[in-house]
């Protein structure tokens, strides 16, 4: 990812005190920068996956969640997370009171409501959970 696609994700989340980024992967550059900002990382993935000091890893799989990892959470975030997450993942931030912000994997439509915003390189989906 783009270094000015990072830093405008990372602005528009730094106003949460504390994100749960779901399905990290490899994608750290997003975790390690809001960490670097103050705010509070945890991310998951259903797979081990090595982060920073400043980025606390959980396992754990938003089809079947641990809900004490996210009941802190102010913000749920996902890179380019599929079409099949995008229901669990809305109704897990209903639950824990968090909103919920992802981007795609190129042209997949997001499967919940949505509002869009544009930055450099991407276009985040801030999904309605009001209905979840």
């Amino acid at each position: 990812m783009r270094t000015e696609t990072v830093a405008a994700i990372a602005d528009r989340l730094a106003a949460y005190d504390r994100v749960v980024e779901i399905g990290i992967g490899n994608r750290l550059a997003v975790a390690r920068e809001l960490a670097a900002r103050g705010v509070a990382v945890t991310a998951t993935d259903i797979v081990d996956q090595e982060t920073s000091p400043s980025v606390q890893f959980v396992r754990d799989d938003v089809t079947a969640p641990t809900l004490s990892v996210y009941e802190e959470a102010d913000a749920l975030f996902a890179q380019n997370l599929p079409p099949e997450l995008h229901k669990p993942t809305a109704r897990l931030a209903a639950r824990v009171g968090a909103d919920f912000v992802f981007t795609t994997l190129g042209g997949d439509p997001p499967l919940v409501e949505v509002s869009r915003e544009t930055v450099p390189g991407e276009t985040l989906f801030v999904a309605d959970i009001s209905g979840e």
